[in-house]
């Protein structure tokens, strides 16, 4: 892609070419690439920012760089962002210095890989670059795959650290080691800055970089480092598949809409169960992914119970996760964030205008109502709601008629029954999921309900073929029904 020798000696070539190598290899960035230099002061972060500079002229590069200053460590944070300051300027790129405040609770890494990436995008639109580069090393990426294994990551978790993200966060050191790092700076004389917090046994990272990786190197593995590598390169060919293949079946067995939109992903329970175990799992995180927008905090056994919950007898169950809320009710799963559906009003009461329209915008159905004087057409096949259609008697109306959601309590007789019958008995017939039941919208004439969503019209208001003004009922959804297998 790029071309070109580096007439360099020693780890200076070395360097340079297995950050080309990588470059090119996953297609980070393109000959003129406007590129965010993440860079803490710290050695892997100093040595990219000297490496993409070398490269910049060849490949007409417009760097700028980026330094975020959690202030966890006061004057040393303080002393970071001005060292990042003066190796900026001194190789003439523009410098973005920006400050946060960390929340006092909660897990401390999180919020800063969090920060940092909130951070990345910001930059990336301000400053329209192409994309943010950051400094991680193949040392990193073996440190990564250890540290999700001792968590008992599968073999999504063991791909690592991508070389190059969706979101346009790439690695070009990630098949450096970071003692080639290390000699390369030393090699022309550039110093850089230890953050203190990299030698604490607080973190678990820490403790996997200074104690446990030494001693597999001396006690099992003295390739153990290479060894986790080539393992994330292999996990990554397999979930680079895996992401295609299960593309294709969300595609097919999940949808983000059933008879309302409300930032949920539904799957039918059998659509799960009868699928072979190792695309189910990976189905059960898509979804999930989908909807909580990531899987921290997502375990085997959180996968294993929805699964279980899927696989199991009609009726209704429950499974929880960290920021996820998982619901069956009959064939239906629903996926959602934890605490989302008790946060949002679904009661609601619009009084129509005939002929008109009316909306329900909180179950994403829309009303027209139309009146059509002498129907000379109308038999008694019209009188029989055909799920979308149905037609009143004007003369059995008072004329105010109001679209609400259904309530505990409420009954009327539909066309076809012998009396009347409790709209929640309905619901279990007609096997309506219980998320879908809130915000049900049914239409009143008065204190009486003359139709139901999918019920249909009440018996006694119908029209029929003597009826010399119809009121004409057409149901539409805002949003279209997804299919699903």
């Amino acid at each position: 892609m790029f071309g070109g020798v580096f007439k360099l000696a020693g780890y200076n070539r070395l360097v340079l070419q297995q950050a080309v190598a990588a470059i090119t290899r996953y297609n980070m960035f393109a000959r003129t690439a406007r590129v965010g230099v993440a860079v803490s002061g710290g050695a892997d972060s100093l040595c990219l920012l000297h490496v993409l500079s070398e490269l910049a002229p060849q490949w007409e590069l417009a760097l700028t760089v980026l330094h975020l200053n959690h202030g966890l460590r006061g004057q040393e944070s303080r002393g970071d962002a001005e060292f990042v300051r003066e190796q900026a300027q001194r190789l003439g790129w523009p410098v973005i210095v920006h400050e946060v405040e960390l929340p006092a609770d909660g897990n401390l890494e999180q919020a800063a890989r969090a920060a940092r990436l909130e951070f990345f995008h910001s930059a990336m639109q301000s400053a329209r670059l192409d994309c943010v580069a950051t400094g991680h090393t193949r040392s990193d990426q073996a440190e990564t795959v250890l540290f999700r294994f001792l968590r008992g990551s599968g073999t999504a978790g063991l791909a690592g650290i991508r070389p190059a993200t969706r979101d346009r966060v790439v690695r070009p050191l990630i098949e450096v080691s970071r003692g080639e790092v290390e000699q390369y700076l030393r090699s022309r004389n550039i110093a850089w800055r230890d953050d203190s917090t990299n030698a604490t046994l607080q973190f678990a990272r820490n403790r996997i970089r200074h104690q446990l990786m030494p001693q597999l190197e001396r006690e099992w593995n003295p390739a153990i480092r290479e060894t986790l590598a080539q393992t994330a390169e292999w996990a990554r060919a397999e979930e680079a598949y895996w992401e295609t293949e299960i593309d294709r079946l969300a595609a097919e067995r999940l949808t983000t809409e059933r008879l309302t939109t409300d930032g949920f992903v539904f799957s039918k329970a059998p659509a799960l169960s009868g699928l072979p175990l190792a695309v189910a799992r990976r189905l059960v995180r898509r979804a999930i992914q989908l909807a909580k927008g990531d899987l921290r905090g997502i375990d085997f056994g959180h996968v294993e119970a929805i699964l279980a919950l899927a696989a199991g007898g009609e009726g209704h169950g429950r499974v929880q996760a960290p920021g996820l809320d998982v619901l069956r009710s009959f064939e239906w799963l629903r996926f959602g964030i934890l605490g989302s559906y008790g946060k949002v009003d679904r009661a609601y009461s619009v009084e129509a205008t005939v002929p008109g329209v009316v909306r329900a915008d909180a179950a994403g159905v829309e009303i027209s109502l139309e009146l059509i004087e002498k129907p000379e057409t109308l038999d008694s096949s019209h009188c029989v709601y055909n799920g979308r259609v149905g037609y009143f008697d004007w003369s059995r109306l008072s004329g105010r008629i109001v679209l609400r959601n259904w309530r505990p309590g409420d009954q009327y007789q539909p066309i076809g029954r012998s009396r009347e019958e409790k709209i929640k008995t309905l619901f279990q017939e007609f096997r309506i999921p219980i998320w879908e039941r809130r915000h049900w919208p049914v239409l009143t004439d008065g204190e009486s309900i003359v139709w139901a969503r999918l019920f249909g019209p009440a018996a006694n208001r119908a029209a029929s073929s003597g009826s010399v003004t119809v009121l004409r009922i057409r149901e539409s959804e805002i949003s279209r029904m997804a299919s699903i297998k």
